[in-house]
């Protein structure tokens, strides 16, 4: 009997974390993380969840999208999408006038990521695998059938991505065995959101270094004396042998070269997102150059490739690289800066990209253009679904991870039943239930809590103001 798409529900989620702090930066200083948050129901009882992040108002625009996109699924069998995901991509963003108010990018964009990845958690929950292991046991042909092609041909080719995989077929049971056992390098970012005090930077970096860290981030732009005074105060702790009693990592490892690691192995990164303009990143960039930093992420505008160019080759000389990705609306994006030799690492998106197809497309074109990729996290839920990304790339498509580092914000994981999970050793550990599909399915509780403007939460913080 044929299982039919017969509905979905849409939520716009939004927690207060503007209240604490959490995710604050020299662009975005009053976050409340939130989730456009779909479920695709089938009359066989088959799910799919998906979701979408944002920091506040506009969800409700998001989700308004995610209805267009998500009716157009009614009365369908999802194993006709199944065959063939990567067809199945291209047909949810052919819609003629919804993709005019994109086309492949902002809402729109945004919104096609929520449904198509609630299509492939569905897929993986219909296989009873993580999404990962759902995509790792496909074939080299049908992974490559599975990705989004359009538009980037003319930097990797169908039959280039094929040859690519195929090439990584062997060892792949070993680098599963492998990742499954000690999991997957992570940096951590949740120590050094700018709206924290002194002392809650100080005690969250200590922590994470407890916790077997040893890749931090740091939020930089409002004001250059002061970052560099919290940089040093950053370095002042990761780079005292005193706070490794169980020892540390030789700075001069082959995963470490070219980070700028201090004495400890530590490595420091800063992030801008987005507040300068390509001379103001240079100069500022360079008065930070005494905190030794990775890369600058997010230097300057998310699309402007040849800017993001010029500020990696002026900063070269000072051992400082540039990273991107959070915001870059789609593949093409990617394309360009690779193409303009623009970025030393690429940062994509869960969401900001339209959903798993066309992250596996930039994943192919990274591993092209031997670029390793350090997926943007935090937030909510995107830690939940980017350890799913990581994996994928390591055992199918790169076959390395160990330049590698996946972003991890200790933020609002309590509402996902199948929350990500860090080990001792600062690693991600993969996720293993055969139930989860792609991890990001919420509570329903935390959805009648924090359901804008009517859920429980909303009401009492509306009520204790009158």
């Amino acid at each position: 009997m044929t299982t039919r798409i017969t509905h979905f529900e849409t939520h716009d989620i939004r927690f207060p974390t503007s209240l604490t702090g959490d995710g604050t930066d020299a662009m975005n200083t009053d976050c409340d993380y939130s989730s456009a948050y779909v479920t695709i129901y089938t009359d066989g009882g088959l799910i799919g969840h998906g979701m979408t992040f944002t920091i506040g108002r506009g969800t409700d625009i998001v989700c308004h999208a995610i209805r267009q996109l998500a009716g157009r699924l009614v009365g369908r069998d999802p194993e006709s999408f199944f065959e063939n995901m990567g067809k199945a991509w291209d047909w949810m963003c052919s819609d003629s006038q919804l993709r005019w108010i994109g086309p492949e990018k902002g809402v729109i964009h945004l919104a096609t990521a929520a449904v198509n990845n609630a299509l492939w958690d569905m897929f993986a929950r219909a296989r009873g695998k993580p999404l990962w292991k759902l995509i790792v046991d496909m074939t080299p042909e049908e992974l490559v059938n599975a990705t989004a092609f359009r538009y980037i041909t003319d930097v990797l080719t169908r039959e280039e991505a094929l040859a690519m995989l195929k090439a990584k077929e062997a060892g792949k049971r070993e680098r599963e065995a492998l990742v499954t056992e000690v999991g997957y390098p992570a940096y951590i970012t949740s120590a050094g959101w700018l709206g924290y005090s002194d002392e809650k930077v100080s005690r969250l970096t200590k922590e994470a270094l407890a916790s077997g860290f040893n890749h931090f981030k740091m939020k930089v732009g409002a004001d250059l004396k002061d970052d560099l005074r919290r940089g040093k105060m950053i370095r002042s702790i990761i780079d005292d042998p005193a706070n490794y009693p169980s020892g540390f990592k030789d700075p001069s490892s082959p995963e470490l070269a070219g980070k700028n690691a201090g004495p400890t192995g530590a490595v420091l990164m800063i992030d801008a997102n987005q507040v300068w303009d390509v001379p103001q990143a240079i100069e500022y960039v360079t008065g930070l150059a005494e905190i030794k930093p990775w890369f600058i992420e997010e230097p300057t505008a998310p699309d402007d490739a040849l800017g993001h160019a010029a500020i990696r080759r002026a900063l070269k000389p000072y051992g400082i690289g540039v990273a991107t990705g959070e915001h870059a609306h789609n593949r093409m994006v990617f394309k360009q800066l690779f193409q303009a030799e623009a970025i030393d690492v690429c940062q994509i998106d869960s969401c900001r990209l339209a959903g798993v197809s066309e992250v596996l497309s930039v994943l192919l074109m990274a591993a092209k253009f031997g670029i390793p990729v350090c997926p943007h996290a935090g937030g909510v839920g995107l830690c939940e679904y980017v350890i799913h990304l990581s994996v994928i790339d390591y055992i199918a498509i790169s076959g390395t991870m160990e330049r590698n580092v996946l972003e991890f914000a200790d933020h609002l994981h309590e509402h996902f039943p199948y929350r990500c999970t860090m080990n001792n050793r600062g690693r991600y550990n993969v996720p293993s239930n055969p139930k989860e599909g792609y991890s990001i399915e919420m509570y329903k509780e935390s959805i009648a809590e924090f359901e804008w403007p009517n859920g429980s939460y909303w009401v009492g913080a509306r009520g204790s103001k009158v």
